[in-house]
């Protein structure tokens, strides 16, 4: 009933408000980044420990120029995240990040001696968005600027199980009722929502979310 193949995205899709950074000072002023280490966090509770159940793997890294009249150099990585999921390996999922190496000033030509370190982590978000990690900063903004503040955009709090099983849907069959009562009277109704194209976003993700629980309880008891 549950389209498994949003899945991940649903879990990974949200990003709390104190995993989110807004940039005040430089060309990147009024935008928004995302903790680092949050991602990683994400990558490790869905799939295990790093080097167990999800890998990065450094593919190359090279310097460029910036450009014929410019001494200004980018640092560049790209690497390859893979992930167990329901016992089996994905195929790698390619980020490209980079940096700037050197860098005009305005007292001269800035190094940076961290500068791989942060293309990496520039290439494990570019990987990480394609499962979805933060989908609702990149989907909510201008896709034209990197994380844009919108001060007319709230970021929704994330649908928990415990949300979910109290959910209502108040336009449906049982408007007083929860999701929690109706799995345990109508599961053909349950069924019916979970396979229409008209079933509001909230609503599916609601279902999507105890219906993995429900799984995972199912396969807790097999083992």
């Amino acid at each position: 009933m549950c389209k498994e193949n949003m899945e991940l995205y649903q879990r990974f899709r949200a990003c709390p408000t104190e995993a989110q950074k807004p940039i005040t000072a430089g060309r990147l002023k009024g935008k928004t980044d995302i903790n680092p280490m949050w991602r990683l966090k994400m990558l490790t509770e869905a799939f295990g420990p790093c080097g167990i159940g999800w890998t990065l793997k450094i593919v190359r890294t090279w310097i460029e120029s910036s450009g014929i009249d410019s001494d200004e150099k980018t640092a560049n990585v790209e690497i390859e995240l893979r992930y167990k999921y329901k016992g089996e390996w994905s195929e790698p999922i390619p980020g490209i990040g980079g940096s700037m190496f050197v860098e005009m000033e305005s007292k001269g030509l800035h190094v940076e001696d961290e500068c791989f370190k942060k293309a990496y982590t520039d290439a494990i978000s570019v990987a990480c968005k394609a499962l979805g990690i933060a989908a609702d900063i990149y989907y909510a903004k201008d896709p034209d600027s990197k994380y844009p503040t919108d001060t007319d955009y709230k970021q929704p709090d994330p649908m928990t199980y415990e949300k979910a099983l109290a959910y209502v849907y108040k336009d449906g069959k049982y408007p007083d009722k929860t999701l929690a009562e109706i799995y345990k009277t109508d599961i053909a109704y349950i069924n019916e929502l979970g396979n229409s194209q008209t079933t509001p976003k909230e609503l599916m993700e609601a279902l999507c979310i105890i219906q993995t629980e429900i799984k995972k309880a199912r396969e807790a008891k097999k083992g």
